[in-house]
């Protein structure tokens, strides 16, 4: 075949070779240049037909003299507007405080009546065994009336009744569990009542110290696949019946530590761990022959107990072998110094302080050692002691005990693993005692931010189904199609689809955790002969969502790119609008610890966690909840972390009275500081008979959905479709005679309701606070909101009805006139489906263009309202603002990112409508509109294929050897000649040409850094699933799955036990794919070898990173240069900003670029008969190495301080008089722990 083509090539005729040879030297010796002039018209005659276009489908200069007509500018004035939000969240917040207290008192009174009453058995409402009407009743169930409701998420509710969780290690049948059960059921007139004078309240609760939640409104409990919920391991709970402490935990690790003991041990540890918060600090030794810190960076320190540093220490106890003979003196003199220094320095949690020391025998009771560190002060003792007694067979128990009993601890003997958590929570009730003697002072506590019922180990295991999940179906995909999966196509399409997801930090579904912080008190036992057991009855609280907090944080108040945040006293983020808590669905390991330093990045070139002396002391002011103003220049990321920008901003910040958070808004410099005001008074224009319904007409507008401009207290009575119907029907009721404007959403609390008045102005939000309206029963404690009552925001809800009438008309068909002809061939041209308006107040209107579509395209008509009605908030309102700030005359441009190919890609233009008032500005809304990608495609190739102009041109965009593109101000393929590299980052397809913009100042690199990234390390166990070892696996995989069962739901709490188990992976799958994967020699598994490296992959953990990427804008000269048509090409000094003086025939510089007129597009012409050199560059993030794990880099020089709660109960003199200080184990107790356990297991499975 080859011999034959090779004659065939040799019979070419010598005439024809010899006529190509003639034509190859009549060319020159070096290619035509492409004409710079040429590029220039081309940018030009691209970016007028643009501006022209998009004025005109926008009606941008009709509704821009609207504005300016019966509009004015305003100033906004950031220090009024954080002291009235502040405010605001103060009311809200004394609300549930108040809510909780009756909770409380009632709690309280309530135990002391029934604490004789002997009850064996009660019938009650167990959250797990209520089902709704319909379905099957489980035995010892109940059928229950389920109604869902929007207020609690849209989850199934009763609100007549509250329900009762019972942890699956809680014995519900014990008297004791059995009568607060009973007693605790008259806390539901206290809960109705509360939420009938609070309809805002979410969650009500009170957690009792036997275990069980009570839970209002009643829900039916489901957590799938176990139930982990133990209200006492919850930070609610803990810090509310503690206060802040310092851990340190002695662990045995001697010879006779093995087997068994040494599991006991390291789950008891873990449980202490999972029992810590924010405000605690902790640190772990093991100690043998030698006392040494179990992670050597925390060395001679106690860190703070974030969900990162707890996640450092419990993976370092997997790791622990034992040895040697335990030396007590020295582990325990280690471990008294270091709290002390911690007293003196004032150091760490500034209250309790404890050590837990876990072992098997105490060889004596040290009581010399006490009197130096414990006893110097008595009855005072700063620290209490609390052992662990492990294993069934001890020498002595005496010694242990007394070490607890001496020293204000407990002392408990662990010789099951059912048996650690309850035994281990017993501490929490110990460290209480000083509140409950002192009685009267409750401690309101707040939670940092927190995700509801959702366990935070619950991570891990959640990350292992997913890769369990991909392992699964490589194997399926691996038996279907042997061939194809082997192909280097799908390999590269795997690895591109996997390293896309692992690097996406910013996906995820935030509505699956309901993120909150709550509020609760501890209760006591108020009896007088319970003085001498001093014995905390639970805890009562509330939750607060984000979301409620949210709504009073206005931003319509804080305009478009403003925005307001809270911080704790720790310094982390209770809300945030960079806080990203969620990755691929699964919570992050340390998302509630996330420092406002993290998320606030100043405009600078330091180092990762490297910060300017300017943030320090902005971070210091507002943790120690001071009130000022600072202005900084900071950068910023946006749009999933792909692009990024810098601005100067202006912070305000003051603290929320009596909590431990601090309120920050920041706005952005300039036009941050002024606000667009026009209202509509409905009693004017009613009297001018208009009808102000009219402004409404037709379906093509929305309203804001998360907005509020009118809303029934009691929403769930008051159901509505829309955010816009229920616009409607209020607009509908403001002009009934009669009708007054309730500005108060939040009311007194009962017990200290004042007949005040509070005039706030100066923010633009001016409110007053009215007696309450008349829809609402008289205050008191038996005071309820009306059903029927409702509350609005005055100002905004008169300010959207001026913007709909300012933009009335705009859905409406475009009248015709003379040059109707030529702004009809510029919508053909452009392939426009549709025109929108959005507004400071939140209207969005569009007009939609059905002849600017290709009818097989169709499917994109209707798309824009149901993914852009967010106004402000949406990225091309906030994109276009920003634009302004450089090109006033100029529309932003976007295509989604990496979109290739498609016949419907939408390019989506926005530009910022501005109002100039005395030296003011301000955005008053934002137009645009959305074109056929395909349609600009064609238009531009047809100006720069036969536009070209100048001497000797020849070479344009339709050459071969030209390659043309359209990038956006952040370096993203808007337009290129190869349509597969839509979207993409430029520097990804021509490297060498990016990194020469970047150079030249073209384009400015913004180094990000991403703190609340999650990488994934490998956990070192790989997988033996090779045919060699399959049969040995198989039994290997059998024991380890029965033994992982059995510890899974007999410790209930060790999820991370799990992660190295060995059966996750070798799996059916792999068996099927063994048995069924045989090769012509007949040998099993012969090619599955060859290709195992393909289809197993490699597990991972997910672990709290830091990462950044380098991103990319356009130079503010070359923006500034396209601002105008009449732009100039060259600054002050004569220089070209585009430097494309330097392209010539030595291909120095292979490429020309052009601004485009009026637009944030750039024009780059690529020469490719150059040799242009290969550069690799990507805006993929990567990991920051310090060369050690990210808890020991922040210990190293890098701790921020943080401020002490003011509530500290760590001393009563009386509590000397109590004698209970520990017990031993009841195995009768750990044997039906067990039972249970496995029943549920059944359950399960069955």
């Amino acid at each position: 075949m080859e011999e034959e083509e090779t004659r065939r090539c040799g019979s070419v005729p010598r005439m024809h070779l010899l006529l190509l040879l003639l034509l190859v030297s009549a060319q020159p010796g070096n290619p035509e240049l492409i004409s710079s002039h040429s590029v220039q018209q081309w940018a030009k005659m691209l970016g007028m037909e643009l501006w022209t276009y998009g004025k005109y489908v926008t009606r941008r200069d009709e509704l821009l003299h609207r504005y300016k007509e019966h509009a004015t500018v305003m100033e906004r004035s950031g220090s009024g507007i954080v002291q009235d939000m502040a405010r605001d969240v103060k009311d809200m917040m004394d609300l549930k405080i108040s809510a909780v207290k009756r909770i409380m008192d009632a709690a309280e009174n309530t135990a002391m009546s029934h604490h004789d009453e002997l009850v064996l058995e009660h019938d009650y409402l167990n959250a797990k065994l209520m089902v709704p009407e319909g379905e099957q009743v489980p035995k010892g169930g109940r059928e229950m009336v389920l109604t869902p409701n929007s207020h609690f998420y849209n989850i199934p509710v009763n609100t007549s009744v509250s329900s009762v969780h019972v942890p699956t290690n809680v014995f519900d049948g014990a008297p004791d569990v059995m009568r607060a059960i009973k007693w605790s059921e008259n806390l539901d007139s206290i809960f109705t009542n509360n939420y009938r004078m609070d309809p805002s309240l979410s969650w009500q609760y009170f957690g009792s110290s036997f275990g069980f939640m009570r839970q209002y409104p009643a829900l039916q409990w489901k957590q799938e696949p176990v139930d982990l919920y133990d209200c006492r391991t919850r930070g609610w709970y803990i810090e509310a019946a503690t206060s802040a402490k310092d851990v340190i935990i002695l662990v045995d690790f001697s010879g006779s530590m093995t087997g068994m003991r040494k599991e006991i041990a390291r789950h008891a540890v873990t449980n202490i761990l999972d029992t810590l918060s924010n405000n605690d600090f902790v640190n772990i030794f093991t100690f043998s022959e030698e006392t040494q810190e179990l992670i050597p960076c925390f060395r001679d320190t106690l860190v703070q107990a974030t969900l990162a540093n707890v996640r450092e220490l419990k993976g370092a106890l997997e790791e622990l072998e034992t040895k040697d003979i335990a030396n007590f003196t020295t582990a325990l003199s280690r471990a008294f110094e270091l709290l002390q220094w911690a007293r003196e320095e004032r150091y760490g949690a500034n209250c309790n302080q404890a050590i837990m020391l876990v072992t098997d025998e105490v060889p004596a009771m040290y009581e010399e050692l006490f009197q130096e560190y414990n006893w110097k002060d008595l009855p005072k003792m700063p620290v209490r002691m609390f052992t662990y007694l492990i294993g069934r067979e001890v020498p002595d128990v005496e010694r242990i005990k007394w070490v607890a009993c001496a020293n204000q601890g407990y002392y408990v003997h662990l010789s099951t693993l059912a048996e650690v958590r309850e035994q281990v929570l017993q501490y929490i009730s110990v460290m209480a005692r000083p509140m409950v003697l002192h009685r009267t002072e409750h401690p309101v506590v707040w939670t940092p931010v927190y995700a509801d019922v959702t366990d935070p180990k619950m991570t891990d295991w959640l990350w292992e189904m997913k890769e369990c999940a991909e392992q699964k179906e490589r194997f399926e995909s691996y038996r279907r199609d042997k061939e194809k999966f082997d192909s280097k196509e799908e390999q590269d399409r795997r690895f591109a689809k996997k390293l896309r997801r692992t690097q996406d930090q910013t996906s995820g579904d935030l509505i699956k955790y309901q993120l909150m912080t709550s509020v609760s008190m501890p209760v006591f036992d108020r009896r007088e002969n319970a003085t001498r057991v001093a014995n905390l009855l639970g805890v009562a609280g509330t939750d607060v969502p984000i979301q409620d907090i949210l709504k009073l944080l206005s931003p319509h108040v804080l305009g478009v790119n403003g925005y307001a945040f809270i911080i704790t006293n720790n310094g982390f983020i209770l809300t945030h609008p960079d806080l990203r808590p969620v990755f691929q669905d699964i919570l992050k390991p340390s998302y509630n610890s996330v420092d406002m330093s993290e998320v606030e990045l100043m405009d600078t070139e330091n180092e990762a966690r490297d910060l300017t002396d300017a943030m320090k002391a902005f971070r210091d002011a507002v943790i120690n909840q001071s009130t000022g103003t600072v202005t900084l220049d900071t950068r910023y990321h946006f749009d999933g972390m792909r692009r990024s920008a810098r601005m100067r901003r202006h912070y305000y910040y003051t603290a929320i009275p009596s909590t431990p958070f601090t309120l920050v808004v920041s706005l952005p410099d300039k036009y941050g500081a002024s606000r667009v005001h026009g209202v509509e008074e409905i009693r004017r224009s009613l009297a001018e008979g208009q009808n102000i319904m009219s402004y409404f007409k037709g379906k093509n507008w929305r309203v804001h959905p998360d907005w509020i401009f009118c809303k029934y207290h009691y929403d769930t009575e008051h159901p509505f479709d829309s955010a816009e119907h229920e616009l409607l029907h209020f607009l509908e009721r403001a002009q009934r005679p009669g009708w007054h404007w309730p500005l108060r959403r939040l009311f007194t609390p009962p017990e200290r309701q004042q007949g005040e008045t509070a005039g706030r102005g100066g923010s633009g939000r001016a409110r007053t606070r009215p007696p309450p309206p008349s829809n609402i029963s008289p205050g008191g404690k038996n005071g309820k909101v009306d059903k029927d009552s409702y509350y609005c925001d005055r100002t905004l809800f008169l300010s959207l009805l001026f913007d709909a009438k300012m933009t009335e008309g705009f859905s409406q068909n475009f009248t015709t006139n003379t040059q109707d002809d030529s702004e009809k061939g510029l919508k053909e041209h452009f392939g426009i489906t549709v025109s929108f308006i959005a507004t400071h107040t939140g209207l969005t209107r569009w007009h939609d263009f059905p002849l600017g579509l290709d009818p097989e395209d169709a499917t994109v008509e209707g798309q824009f309202s149901s993914h852009h009605n967010r106004a402000t908030d949406e990225l091309w309102y906030r994109r276009a603002v920003e634009q302004h700030m450089t090109q006033p005359d100029s529309f932003v441009y976007s295509v989604p990112h990496e979109i290739g190919h498609h016949n419907d890609t939408l390019i989506t233009a926005s530009h910022a409508l501005f109002l100039y008032k005395n030296e003011r500005k301000a955005p008053v809304a934002v137009v645009g509109f959305q074109f056929l990608q395909s349609a600009l495609f064609n238009r531009f190739m047809n100006i720069t294929s036969y536009k070209c102009t100048g001497p000797n041109c020849k070479r344009s965009c339709s050459s071969l050897n030209v390659a043309c593109y359209l990038l956006d101000n952040h370096g993203y393929i808007i337009i290129s000649k190869n349509l597969q590299e839509t979207g993409h980052f430029f520097g990804e397809i021509q490297g060498y040409v990016m990194q020469t913009m970047i150079d030249e100042g073209i384009f400015q690199r913004i180094r990000i850094y991403d703190y609340q990234a999650v990488c994934f390390k490998g956990d070192g166990v790989t997988s033996d699933a090779t045919p060699a070892r399959v049969k040995q696996h198989i039994l290997g995989w059998f024991f380890d799955w029965l033994v992982s069962r059995f510890f899974w739901f007999y410790v209930q709490s060790s999820l991370q036990d799990i992660w190295h188990m060995s059966w996750a992976f070798v799996t059916e799958e792999a068996y099927d794919a063994y048995e069924e994967d045989t090769t012509e020699s007949g040998k099993p598994g012969d090619r599955h070898k060859r290709n195992e490296g393909k289809v197993l992959i490699n597990r991972t953990r997910p672990q709290a990173c830091d990462q950044y990427v380098d991103l990319y804008q356009l130079s503010a000269r070359l923006r500034t240069a396209s601002d105008k048509p009449s732009r100039v090409t060259s600054d002050k000094k004569g220089k070209s900003p585009t430097n494309n003086n330097r392209y010539d025939a030595k291909c120095n510089r292979p490429f020309l670029i052009e601004p485009v007129d009026a637009s944030n597009m750039l024009l780059v012409v690529v020469d490719l008969e150059c040799e242009i050199p290969f550069a690799e560059m990507s805006v993929i993030p990567s990991e920051v190495s310090y060369n050690e794990s990210l808890p020991c880099h922040r210990i190293r020089g890098n701790i921020l301080p943080r401020k002490t709660l003011g509530t500290c109960i760590n001393h009563h003199p009386r509590e000397k008089e109590i004698e209970l200080c520990g017990r031993a184990n009841r195995p009768l107790h750990a044997w039906s722990g067990l039972i249970l356990a496995l029943l549920v297991w059944l359950s399960a499975t069955g």
